[in-house]
């Protein structure tokens, strides 16, 4: 009898103990993926630019380090423009001179032109009183060599304010190219970034594209995550998209998704994912949005880990704790 007891003391227990297990099993266990979504580690990526030179000279002032933020067309650097200055003084005196070239071959033209009218009516007279006989034929030879002497003069006068004008033109055009020049030689920021390595210091002579700074673009912030090949070919093209960083788990990020790989490959060894490492798996990007970038630059930092979270039914709605705050 006594023996009867033990046993069913020990089946009580090991029932105790199973159904523990179970329970416990039940509340801690992660977290299922939601009806209709799929998702994938990764980390916030941004697009990559450079603050470089156009043409060669001598660096004279950088004004950030890493980390600074720039804004679209903000001075960050700046490279020798004495020599060129004095290019441009030169370049400038040298349309005022042409305009006073010019403006005297006006004058010119408009004194030929006089001369050329009085030719013609001195001419035109010679012509009236040759047919009467009041002349002779060498002073008719003689007003007709005047006014080709006047038409020739004419001419030569106009070619002359021609030339004037192509050499305004091209005085106008060196000033304009210089001027150019210049403005290059002040290196300013292509977008609104973040200096990521700072390449060149002052006293340097850079080559045409040499780069002064590296810097990430903070308008275009990104994750990719890599999926199955069955979760890759349920996401669309366009499609919304979250990222939950791990630094602000109750903060979702709207994103949209922009590519999905048309091949499969390994998955990266810095990403981790639910599946093993060695399945191929699809590359899947999300950009995030445009608006919620502009108020949260300081927010989504480039290199933060976090979680990527994609549709794999267009009808599917979004969790609770993916719903954009």
């Amino acid at each position: 009898m006594s023996a009867i007891l033990r046993n069913k003391k020990l089946i009580i227990i090991l029932a105790l103990v199973i159904i523990a297990v179970a329970v416990g099993w039940y509340f801690l266990k992660p977290a299922g993926t939601p009806p209709g979504l799929a998702y994938g580690n990764g980390r916030l990526e941004a697009t990559e630019t450079a603050v470089s030179t156009k043409v060669q000279g001598k660096l004279v002032e950088v004004y950030f380090r890493e980390g600074a933020d720039l804004k679209t067309g903000e001075v960050a650097a700046q490279l020798d423009d004495a020599q060129l200055k004095a290019d441009i003084r030169a370049a400038q005196a040298a349309v005022e001179q042409a305009r006073e070239t010019a403006k005297a071959a006006r004058e010119d033209v408009k004194s030929a032109q006089s001369q050329q009218e009085l030719a013609g009516v001195t001419l035109k007279r010679t012509q009236e009183l040759i047919k009467k006989g009041f002349i002779s034929a060498a002073q008719l030879d003689k007003d007709v060599s005047s006014m080709r002497t006047a038409n020739a003069s004419l001419a030569s006068a106009r070619n002359r304010v021609s030339q004037a004008d192509a050499s305004i033109a091209e005085a106008e055009a060196r000033v304009a190219s210089l001027q150019s020049n210049l403005d290059d030689l002040t290196l300013k920021s292509p977008v609104d970034g973040r200096i990521l390595y700072r390449l060149a210091e002052p006293g340097e002579v850079l080559s045409p594209g040499g780069r002064v700074f590296s810097i990430l673009d903070l308008n275009d912030v990104y994750m990719y995550i890599y999926l199955s090949s069955a979760e890759a070919g349920s996401v669309e093209l366009g499609s919304e998209a979250r990222i939950v960083l791990d630094a602000l788990p109750d903060q979702p990020i709207p994103c949209t998704v922009t590519y999905v790989s048309p091949r499969n490959q390994f998955t990266p060894k810095e990403v981790e994912t639910r599946d093993e490492r060695e399945k191929f798996m699809f590359r899947v990007k999300l950009k995030v949005d445009q608006d919620w970038l502009q108020q949260n630059v300081n927010i989504a930092k480039p290199g933060m880990p976090g979680v990527g979270w994609v549709k794999t039914s267009p009808d599917t709605v979004w969790p609770a704790n993916l719903q954009v705050k």
